[in-house]
Parts: structure tokens; C-alpha cells; sequence
């Protein structure tokens, strides 16, 4: 069912692919998050998923997992387009980003297909960091009687998911614009390799008390995708403000990391329980999906059989009845 869906909404944006040059039009499909923590099964199922759509528009999606980082590599090194998911920390983002180069590089040795065939995108999580991370903060403000320390702690609430962000984008420019970083991938760019857009998603606001469009005004930047839920674009359309936010503020966004990890919350832990969690979310997510889809199976299957049944049975009356009358007619 999956499959016929994404292959039809990728029929109807392969015009958008083909008019942006293979920059925009990509549409992503998973792998079972199931197989999160099975390099093998992950690589094997996004190579059969690939080869089943055959679509050069396509984003096979999978998780920035540990397990994960060596199945992205190897796709990347075969030519298929691949969205990084359940991104939260840096040190994860930096891992992607050089599995990415070394996808690359494999392929340009191997020669089987021209690099600039193939993308990647890295989908960063936002909202999700600020929603833990002000949990934590409300915990210590709770539990302080100190009132300056109660005032610095609430500044730094809904502060860490656009700092995280500001920072990984910075990241993204050394390995990918400029830098002493950047040269490896500068030698990819000239066989036609595209850069590695990060994307930013989780980008709805969950707190009421925050601006609803945050998490997009403060996240514009050159070669980045923003995936909004309906509400938040319709937001956007309305009173969003368009600006290049992305590089203002950096120093601002790293004394944020330096605040939190004064007060006591260290942002590794933070992005580490995040994924965690994240993976399992989307494996009960999957799961659920299955078990419903199992469930009204079943419940077809029953009410089939039912009507079948019921239908035999009429006929079995239908030609009993006709028996009868045939009988009483040869006794007349």
C-alpha cells in the first residue's frame, strides 16, 4: 500500500524534479524502523525498496543510528538517494555527514553512475530538543528558592532546539561551503556531487506560549529544507516573517550550550535519550499501522465469509423451495 502511494506521488512531483535540475520533487519512503539497529536488513530492504520503485526522485529513509551510519554509506555508495533521519545531535550530524563523503567517494571509484544522480538530506529534529530540554529547565526552577537563578533558568527555556540547529548549520558550511573541511567535498563537486542539505523537521511549535512560526522565521538558509505540518505553513503564509536567520545569532546559539551545560544539563544526554526515543516511537508507530491494517483484514475476511455463508444459505432455501414446487407439481 505504501509502495503504490509513494509511487504515484512521485509520478505527480517528477516534473518538479526534472524543471529544479534534481534539486527539488524528492519524495521519501522508510524502512521499517524495526530493522533501526540491523545495518544488513536496513541496507537490503532500502536497496529492494529502490529497485521496486525505480524513481530517481526518490529518498530512501533511514535512521541516523549507529547501526544506521554504515547502511547509509553503502547506499550512497550504490546510488541511492538516502533522507537522514532522527537527527538530534551534533556528533551524530558530523558522523552523516561524513558517511555521506565516503558514499560518495566510493562511488566515484566504482564510476557506475554519474554523481550528481545522487542526494541526501539531513533531517534534523527541532522542536523535540526544546520540549525535553524545558522539562529539565522546569525541574530546576522548581526546585530552586534562589530568584536570580529561577530568572536565568526561564531565559534559557525554548532557547536550545534553534541553537542546536544554528550550530549544525555551521557545521553543514565547514564540511560543505568553505573551510579546510570542505575541500574533500570540493573534489566531489567537481565530478557533480550535490551538498548534503540539512532539513529541519519536528518544526511545529508544541508550546503554546511560543510563537507558532518560530521554529521556521529563525531556521532560513541557503540549501535547507523546512518540512511544515499544514498548520504551521498556513501560519507562515499568514504572518511568517522571511529573513536569512540562519547565520545570525551564532554566537548567541553556542553561549545557549555553554548556559545549559552551567545549570546542569548536558546536551549529549539530552539528544541521546531523544533518539532513543525517537526510534522507538517510530517503531510502535509502525507497529500500530501494521496491527490496524491487520485488524480490519481480519474483519473484511470475517464479514466476507459471513455474507458468504449467508448467501449459500439462500441458495440452499432458494433451491429447496424450487424443489418443492417442482415435487408438488409432479405429485399434481
Amino acid at each position: 500500500m505504501a509502495n503504490q502511494d509513494i509511487h504515484d506521488v512521485l509520478t505527480i512531483f517528477r516534473p518538479v524534479y526534472d524543471h529544479t535540475n534534481r534539486v527539488d520533487g524528492y519524495i521519501s519512503l522508510e524502512v521499517s524502523p524495526l530493522l533501526a539497529d540491523e545495518t544488513e536488513k536496513t541496507t537490503a530492504e532500502a536497496r529492494q525498496l529502490w529497485a521496486h520503485l525505480n524513481q530517481p526522485n526518490l529518498f530512501i529513509k533511514i535512521p541516523a543510528t549507529a547501526q544506521g551510519l554504515a547502511a547509509i554509506e553503502a547506499c550512497i555508495a550504490e546510488g541511492i538517494n538516502v533522507n537522514v533521519t532522527l537527527i538530534f545531535s551534533l556528533e551524530a550530524y558530523e558522523h552523516v555527514v561524513l558517511a555521506y563523503l565516503r558514499g560518495l567517494e566510493k562511488l566515484a571509484e566504482r564510476g557506475q553512475k554519474p554523481l550528481s544522480q545522487v542526494a541526501s538530506v539531513t533531517s534534523f529534529f527541532v522542536s523535540r530538543v526544546d520540549t525535553l530540554v524545558d522539562s529539565l529547565l522546569d525541574e530546576k526552577i522548581t526546585a530552586t528558592s534562589n530568584p536570580a537563578q529561577k530568572h536565568h533558568l526561564e531565559r534559557l527555556r525554548g532557547k536550545a532546539a534553534i541553537a542546536n540547529a544554528k550550530l549544525a548549520y555551521q557545521m553543514y558550511r565547514s564540511y560543505f561551503v568553505e573551510g579546510p573541511k570542505a575541500e574533500r567535498f570540493k573534489t566531489l563537486q567537481a565530478q557533480g556531487a550535490q551538498v548534503q542539505r540539512p532539513l529541519w523537521a519536528s518544526t511545529s511549535t508544541k508550546n503554546p506560549a511560543y510563537r507558532d512560526v518560530m521554529y521556521v522565521e529563525e531556521l532560513i538558509g541557503p540549501n535547507t529544507v523546512n518540512t511544515m505540518p499544514p498548520a504551521t505553513i498556513a501560519a507562515f503564509q499568514d504572518h511568517g516573517r522571511v529573513a536569512l536567520t540562519l547565520e545570525q545569532g551564532v554566537d548567541a546559539a553556542q553561549q545557549v550550550m555553554e548556559d545549559l551545560r552551567e545549570v546542569g544539563i548536558e546536551m549529549r544526554q539530552v539528544t541521546n535519550r531523544l533518539e532513543t526515543d525517537g526510534v522507538a516511537l517510530f517503531k510502535t508507530a509502525f507497529e500500530d499501522v501494521l496491527q490496524h491494517l491487520d485488524d480490519k483484514r481480519r474483519t473484511l475476511a470475517e464479514e466476507q465469509a459471513a455474507q458468504g455463508n449467508s448467501t449459500a444459505a439462500q441458495a440452499a432455501i432458494s433451491s429447496g423451495h424450487s424443489r418443492g414446487i417442482a415435487g408438488a407439481e409432479s405429485k399434481q
